[in-house]
């Protein structure tokens, strides 16, 4: 039985598609940045999702959007002095290049806003006619205070959300809980024609006009980071029940945790994002995804690029047991308990670290097989499948422009001044370095001797 805890009901709940198709939407980037490793979080923990639930049968439809018209997107024009369309498509692209590096399998379907305008349009129209919305001054507003049940997935009360901070009232709107969903033209501004005026949409609302077209007015699962509950995904599970009359717009939330620098969570105005274009040049996308699935999707991992490279020799050790050649030998290793954990733990939820830990208890098994000249074929080939579940591809990263003997040397000498000086944390990112370039290190005493892999 498979189990994803529910953010809207605060529960594991046992999952059961509304048919025959298993309907995902996943909330994707605003195009105006190259991606940073918490969207790289957000976009493996979705692969992963779909992937095993393709992996146990089912059939899936996955959209991801792409917001392409957003303050950000055009405070990004302005700057760079170029079209909003020119940022999107450049950072489009990126985005691509970034998942692919990654072996994040790409969407069913990657709807940008700005082709879905009719569809948003569309759905303004009839929350305005159904009385949920109201036009004023060119812009359209959602009646928050109409949703008798706002607020259920974050927990938010509209009156505790507005008391003790500052909320004057903006022109036209009706109360200040309410959210825009038409905005009305600004100056040098992309806009679009609509009954109410020129302009462009809100955020929220173009989320819910993609899902209805792509997926459908009720969704199997909905997916995005902790940060998105509010307000955006409390105002699109609104606007959607009330424009459709289904509810619940979507049978399960599900949401990703976010990294953390430092105690600090991970986001491109804080300034210390990883671009996953970058980390790509220095790891490869298995440990970049092992690093990640190490954790639970649900927590915050800590962004240290000493665990990255701690994975790198993980992922290793995992290369050289599928490479082991097997026994002529008439007893097995068994590898069927470590096909069930495997399933037991991501049937709980996705718990990826737990699945992972199948997956090397499989590997010392296959070892001591072949140590006692048992055939390890059928547990190779298991630790082959179950990896592929997680996207990991098992192929030795390309060398990178490899260190030459006087600069090893020169690191392990620097190594050795930090271990004597007690500047732990030095020496070890040192021997993190050697490592990603390759080079293993042996502490003999007070000697270290240090070889290629």
């Amino acid at each position: 039985m498979i189990q994803f805890y529910n953010s809207l009901t605060r529960t594991k709940e046992e999952f059961s598609p509304l048919g025959e198709e298993v309907k995902i939407y996943v909330c994707g980037v605003t195009v105006y940045d190259d991606s940073h490793l918490g969207h790289a979080l957000s976009s493996i923990v979705f692969d992963v999702l779909s992937r095993y639930l393709e992996y146990r049968g089912f059939k899936v439809r996955k959209v991801q959007n792409f917001t392409d018209v957003d303050d950000k997107v055009i405070n990004r024009a302005r700057t760079d002095g170029i079209s909003t369309e020119e940022v999107t498509e450049k950072y489009i692209q990126s985005f691509f290049r970034s998942i692919d590096g990654l072996n994040v399998q790409r969407a069913t379907v990657h709807p940008r806003a700005t082709e879905d305008m009719p569809e948003i349009i569309e759905l303004i129209n009839r929350l305005v006619d159904g009385g949920s919305a109201y036009a004023s001054n060119g812009s359209v507003y959602y009646r928050v205070r109409d949703k008798a049940d706002y607020g259920k997935l974050s927990g938010q009360n509209i009156d505790e959300m507005l008391e003790g901070s500052r909320h004057e009232l903006e022109d036209g709107k009706k109360d200040p809980a309410d959210f825009a969903l038409w905005k009305a033209v600004k100056p040098d501004e992309p806009q679009w024609k609509s009954p109410w005026g020129p302009g462009r949409p809100g955020w929220h609302i173009e989320c819910s006009a993609m899902a209805f077209k792509h997926l459908g007015e009720q969704i199997d699962i909905h997916g995005g980071g902790l940060d998105l509950i509010f307000p955006h995904h409390e105002n699109e599970i609104a606007q959607s029940e009330s424009a459709s009359g289904a509810i619940p717009f979507s049978k399960i939330w599900m949401h990703n945790g976010l990294l953390r620098t430092s105690g600090a969570t991970m986001s491109k105005s804080l300034g210390n994002a990883f671009n996953v274009n970058a980390a790509l040049e220095e790891y490869s996308s298995d440990a970049i995804r092992l690093w990640i699935l190490q954790s639970h999707y649900r927590t915050n991992p800590l962004l240290d690029k000493k665990l990255i490279a701690t994975a790198e020799r993980s992922m290793r050790r995992i290369r050289q047991t599928v490479d082991i050649e097997s026994n002529d030998s008439e007893h097995p290793v068994d590898f069927r308990s470590y096909d069930r954990r495997f399933i037991e733990a991501m049937d709980d939820d996705l718990n990826t670290p737990k699945a992972l830990a199948a997956v090397f208890d499989l590997c010392r098994e296959i070892n001591r097989g072949r140590d006692n000249k048992m055939d390890v074929s059928g547990a190779v080939e298991t630790v082959r499948r179950l990896t592929g579940v997680l996207g990991l591809r098992l192929e030795v990263p390309p060398k990178k422009a490899g260190l030459n003997d006087q600069e090893v040397e020169a690191l392990v000498q620097a190594r050795k001044d930090a271990r004597d000086d007690k500047r732990w944390d030095e020496a070890d990112t040192l021997r993190d370095q050697l490592a990603a370039a390759g080079i293993s290190i042996s502490d003999t005493g007070e000697d270290t001797v240090w070889s290629r892999d």
